[in-house]
């Protein structure tokens, strides 16, 4: 039962997310700002309803309970991604956004490959040259500074 409740709720946001997208520009023509927004939300909608049948033609499960589904759809290491999300978040307007950054791929890194501390080091140090190149150098864009180290990057 709480995966139907589930495809229902990813339907939501998907329609949710074109009706954002849609009024962006609307739908004025294909190289209007808001075509490749609303193709991804039409994308989103297609799949969730794709979800939605898949699970209405499932025969539901007996021992079905509210810990399993919670267990399967949020398990811990996403619990602690989303948590590193959203301090990235609180963190870049104090710090900026290239410390922040750092820290947040490092971290993410860690907790998911799970290869001791090396090579997400290798990997952190290896995104932030190519994100300063990219965006400082290349694009000319000067990335967020935070109050914290205002002259830092």
């Amino acid at each position: 039962m709480g995966e139907l409740w589930f495809a229902f709720a990813l339907l939501l946001f998907a329609m949710a997310a074109l009706w954002q997208a849609y009024g962006i520009s609307g739908f004025s023509g294909l190289t209007s700002a808001g075509v490749f927004p609303m193709l991804a939300a039409v994308t989103m909608v297609v799949a969730a309803l794709s979800i939605l049948a898949a699970t209405l033609r499932r025969p539901v499960e007996e021992n079905a309970s509210v810990r399993r589904f919670v267990a399967q759809v949020l398990p811990a290491r996403l619990i602690a991604f989303l948590a590193l999300v959203v301090g990235f978040l609180v963190i870049m307007p104090w710090a900026g956004f290239m410390p922040s950054a750092a820290v947040f791929l490092f971290t993410a890194t860690a907790l998911l490959w799970r290869r001791g501390v090396i090579a997400p080091t290798l990997v952190t140090a290896t995104a932030m040259v190519l994100i300063w190149l990219t965006f400082r150098l290349a694009f000319q864009i000067i990335l967020p500074r935070g109050v914290l180290f205002p002259s830092l990057f």
